[in-house]
């Protein structure tokens, strides 16, 4: 459980924020049209709604009014599902990757609302990719269509009081939806990115393991046919070209993030290499700096495989419950998180006041070495077993693309001398020349930190490092992935310069790079508290 300094109910903070959220609800005012939205009951069932969308299509909805209101009217929650994936109806359905049940909702106080989105399970269209332009708006008939219900809390007409839930394309939705419609007052995403850009093509590099997966568990589906060309050209070229850079780029929420104003909490996973640390802080940094009310917690999840303790200090679900109680249900009681949480490699909790945390001394570390360009040998998959207390349903499909240790790699030893706790991005700096096979791929490396007492890739996290391959010297310096990994007197790590990754395309590969130089550092934090 979070300790008391990490939370409050009623701080200076808090309070004025609770008032300005309840300007905010005075002054908002729903779309034109509102009062018309109506949807037709699917037969033979109690739940499911067919809502006529903004542009005709056809959107399922499925309704879950709180059973126990008593007459009582409640706050509404929206739970987006993920990508491919329909809107949940299992009310008992245990929560992975920290999203919240139904019935978790349902004592939180709430109704609860999921929906198919556009080009998914029984609604129609295409899928757009969290689009505010297409599905932004669609949820936006929705919170119209709830505005007409029985038992659901009014701001004021056409207003109803709403909050967001949902993990990976369910959290990129609440984005997309709290930029555009002033009726959404909290929001908390799990697993989402900032931009498509940086988390699908990191330093001009896809991420074809990832890529893949995503493809294929939406090939039943309908969705805008840039995916599908851009998944082809990845597999063919080892690139993606322009336009699809720009459709992903467009599908935000990096471009839109300065209209999103309601409380925010970002949830985040140090494992996951789809939508990595990175993705999180920067949106975090972003609405922190506009002035948004903004916390962020870790945990071991997301996108990938928990292979070390998840611990249990940092619980993903009750932080998301607490947040909607308090800012939608605007119950000043619950306390909720300030500030930032994360857990390391043993599951071990730590807080901090805001991100960055104060910097500590680095640990630096320098070394060489000659690395062949060929496919064996590179990293991934591990070969250590995702750890019994967090395997889900997500693992048996990620820890095919999962980075491990390399057999083929240069490595530089990092002495870790002393107690402290490493987190954010390490930075590398290569001084090399190298030469390869002529080709149209791309000319990589890759550099990853190994925990040598474990075998186990540090976050799962590898970072694509572009080369000019020319036989000329060439230095570059650049961020790797954040980490977040307590030291102990006398362990170390190891840096991992590597030619190939199952969690990325495969570069152009012949020849080899010359390491003249490798210098690594990697961050520390001072003034965080430990969870207990």
């Amino acid at each position: 459980a979070l300790t008391a300094s990490l939370c409050a109910g009623s701080s200076p903070a808090s309070a004025t924020s609770t008032a300005s959220g309840a300007v905010h609800s005075a002054t908002c005012r729903p779309p034109s049209g509102w009062r018309t939205t109506r949807a037709v009951p699917v037969a033979g069932s109690s739940t499911d709604f067919n809502l006529t969308s903004f542009d005709g299509t056809m959107i399922r909805m499925h309704w879950f009014p709180d059973p126990a209101a008593n007459g009582r009217r409640l706050p509404t929650i929206l739970m987006g599902p993920g990508w491919g994936q329909s809107g949940d109806t299992d009310i008992g359905q245990a929560a992975i990757q920290g999203v919240l049940s139904i019935r978790q909702l349902w004592q939180g106080g709430f109704n609860v609302i999921t929906w198919d989105p556009r080009g998914f399970g029984k609604s129609g269209g295409a899928a757009e990719v969290d689009s505010p332009s297409f599905e932004g708006r669609d949820v936006s008939s929705i919170i119209s269509w709830v505005a007409h219900q029985p038992g659901v809390k009014l701001d004021r007409p056409g207003v109803p009081r709403i909050g967001m839930v949902g993990a990976s394309y369910g959290g990129g939705i609440e984005f997309a939806t709290a930029s555009e419609d002033c009726r959404v007052d909290a929001i908390a995403p799990t697993i989402a990115w900032h931009s498509l850009v940086t988390s699908l093509d990191k330093n001009a590099t896809p991420k074809a393991g990832w890529s893949n997966i995503l493809e294929s568990v939406s090939t039943s589906a309908h969705v805008d046919p840039e995916t599908v060309a851009a998944t082809r050209e990845m597999n063919t070229t080892g690139r993606i070209d322009r336009s699809a850079v720009a459709f992903f780029k467009a599908r935000g929420p990096a471009q839109y993030l300065s209209k999103v104003r309601v409380p925010t909490l970002i949830l985040q996973g140090t494992v996951d290499d789809l939508f990595t640390l990175d993705e999180g802080i920067t949106n975090y940094e972003a609405l922190r700096s506009q002035g948004t009310t903004t916390a962020m917690a870790w945990f071991c999840g997301g996108h990938g495989v928990c292979l070390t303790d998840p611990g249990t200090t940092v619980d993903v679900s009750a932080l998301s419950l607490a947040w909607m109680q308090h800012w939608v249900a605007r119950n000043a009681s619950v306390p909720v998180l300030h500030g930032v949480a994360f857990v390391d490699q043993d599951g071990t909790g730590y807080a901090a006041p805001s991100y960055p945390p104060a910097a500590g001394a680095p640990f630096v570390a320098s070394g060489s070495g000659k690395l062949a360009l060929v496919a064996d040998g590179g990293s991934g998959p591990p070969t250590v077993a995702p750890n019994a207390q967090a395997a889900n349903a997500v693992d048996a499909v990620a820890y095919a693309v999962t980075p491990g240790p390399a057999a083929n790699a240069v490595d530089v030893r990092v002495t870790l001398g002393r107690h402290a706790v490493i987190v954010g991005a390490p930075r590398v700096t290569l001084t090399y020349s190298g030469n390869v096979t002529p080709g149209v791929r791309p000319t990589r490396v890759f550099a990853q930190l190994v925990d040598p007492a474990t075998g186990i890739v540090v976050g799962n996290q590898v970072t694509p490092v572009p080369v000019i391959l020319d036989g000329r010297s060439h230095t570059v310096t650049l961020p790797l992935e954040t980490v977040a990994y307590t030291a102990s007197l006398g362990s170390s790590l190891e840096l991992q310069l590597v030619a190939a990754t199952v969690a990325y395309i495969t570069p152009r590969l012949g020849g080899s790079v010359d390491f003249a130089r490798i210098r690594v550092v990697l961050p520390t934090a001072n003034g965080l508290s430990k969870l207990k």
